[in-house]
């Protein structure tokens, strides 16, 4: 046989830690991102006692409301994704 078939054993390189480095860093990341959010509970009162959808959230909580949203507040259309609701509320039928 000649040199050429022979197959050298693979061992470690410098690019292969640095692809485990960025693995292990993208994990982390992903793993602290995913951590509880800090938004506030939607208050248990006669006001928000009934609202169960952005529109009516709005009418308070709009540019021009009474109390409205905070800079950089996300503009989804989902506000009991993230401001969960007291568990003894009963949500309008649907």
């Amino acid at each position: 046989m000649s040199d050429l078939n022979v197959k050298e054993k693979w061992q470690f390189g410098k690019r292969d830690f640095i692809f485990l480095g960025v693995v292990a860093v993208v994990v982390l990341v992903l793993v602290l991102g995913t951590s509880d959010r800090t938004t506030k509970n939607v208050p248990s009162d006669a006001i928000h006692l009934h609202v169960d959808s952005r529109a009516e959230c709005m009418t308070c909580h709009g540019v021009d409301g009474i109390k409205p949203q905070p800079k950089g507040h996300s503009r989804a259309d989902q506000c009991f994704q993230c401001h969960m609701q007291p568990k003894e509320w009963h949500q309008k039928p649907q």
